[in-house]
This record gives structure tokens, sequence and C-alpha cells, in this order.
């Protein structure tokens, strides 16, 4: 909205500032829904709508930073029995097609997932929040690590023309051959990050597991001396 000179956003708050009245081109319903909405919460300053939002939906606020200072001892509580715990050493696999960098943060968190390692070459979306220093930021926010591994990437002109499972499963078989026989170095070093970090995840675009370079990736990693882990797709 800022990139197309509707509001002019600050530290503080968004401005609307062209001329256009977007209230009067709702329907009827969508005009009451809004009414009943500032009706409701219209008179609530910032922290009052944070604690209300934390009470109702508690897991929202585990990473919070200001949790603390605008809730009771009972309710931060049961804040810290939403944050999910896990002990167990697991390589897990996400792609991000088809669903919101909301709900794509949501299963790491949910996951308890420490490290993300983008094994994509070239780091690029244009779905919004995926690109590397967006995606990167969306993760620290949360108090997830984020690392860039490039050397066990596919090349963006290689994965051109693919209409059909056997496109892709040729394209593995040289990704394969070329890659992962060679780039050894990188998957040792994130054998290592999985032992020391315990739960990390690779990630690419793809949705489907059998049309991604990461579910190769993450079987070879697998495959090295001193992995007795889970590898879970998620």
């Amino acid at each position: 909205m800022a990139k197309y000179k509707l509001v002019e956003p600050s530290m503080k708050y968004w401005r609307k500032i062209d001329k256009k009245d977007y209230f009067e081109e709702l329907n009827n319903k969508d005009k009451a829904a809004l009414r009943n909405l500032k009706n409701q919460y219209g008179t609530l300053n910032k922290d009052e709508l944070i604690a209300l939002t934390y009470r109702q939906y508690p897991f929202f606020a585990i990473n919070s930073t200001i949790a603390e200072s605008i809730l009771t001892v009972e309710e931060i509580e049961k804040i810290k029995s939403q944050k999910p715990v896990k002990n167990t050493t697991v390589l897990f696999t996400i792609g991000y097609e088809g669903i919101s960098l909301e709900q794509y943060i949501n299963k790491l968190i949910v996951n308890d997932i420490k490290v993300l390692c983008d094994v994509r070459k070239n780091p690029f979306s244009m779905k919004y929040g995926f690109s590397k220093k967006p995606l990167k930021t969306a993760c620290e926010g949360v108090g997830i690590a984020y690392v860039h591994i490039p050397e066990v990437g596919i090349e963006s002109d290689k994965r051109k023309e693919l209409n059909f499972q056997a496109d892709y499963d040729k394209l593995f078989k040289i990704y394969k051959s070329d890659i992962l026989s060679k780039e050894t170095v990188k998957q040792e070093e994130i054998l290592s990050l999985l032992k020391s970090k315990k739960r990390i995840a690779l990630t690419c675009f793809e949705a489907n597991i059998h049309q991604c370079h990461r579910k190769h990736l993450a079987e070879s990693i697998s495959s090295l001396k001193g992995f007795s882990y889970e590898l879970k797709h998620i």
C-alpha cells in the first residue's frame, strides 16, 4: 500500500493519504461489520487491544516481548504453557507453496524448529515474505535462526518445463549425480547443525515433496554416517 502511495507508514501508525472513500464502496453487510468492530473495540487503546488478543489467543503471545508488562502472572503462565517444547532430534523439510507467511511461520513454531535452512539456489520469491531478507526477519522475530545454503540448490534455468512427474524425476536424477554426490561438505555441515540444534528444517518452494529437491537432499543427509534421527516432511 505504501508502494502505491495509498498510505504513509511511520513507527506508530499508518496514515491514509489518498482521497478515496473506500468505506462508501463497501456493501451494506461489510459496512455493518466494520461499524460493529468499531463499536466493540474502538474505545480501547493499543495496550488494551494487545492484552485482549493475548488473553483470547495465548499461542500468539509466546514470543512477545511486552506480554509481561500488560498481563497478570496467571495470564503469563497460560502463555508459557502454550509454547511447544520438544526434545527429540528431527530433520524437517517444508515448502511454502499454497500457504501464507503466517501459516508457514506457525508451522515452524508448532514443530519447535530452531534453525531454518533455505536450500534454494536463488532465495528470491514473487510470493510475499519468502525472499531471503523478509523470511530471515520473520524467522528471527520468533527466535528461529535462518541460514541460506545455495550450494545444495538447483539453478532456476534447469527448473523450466517441468510439467509431469517424469520431468521432475529426470531433473532430480541429474541433481543427485551432479550436485549431491559432489557437494558433501555442505551436507555434513547441515548434519552437524542438526546434531547441535536438534530441530532444523530444509525449505524450498514446492508443497509436493516429490517435486522438490529438498526431499533428495534430506535423504542424502540421512544416509550420512552419524545420522540416526527422524526425517519428517511437514
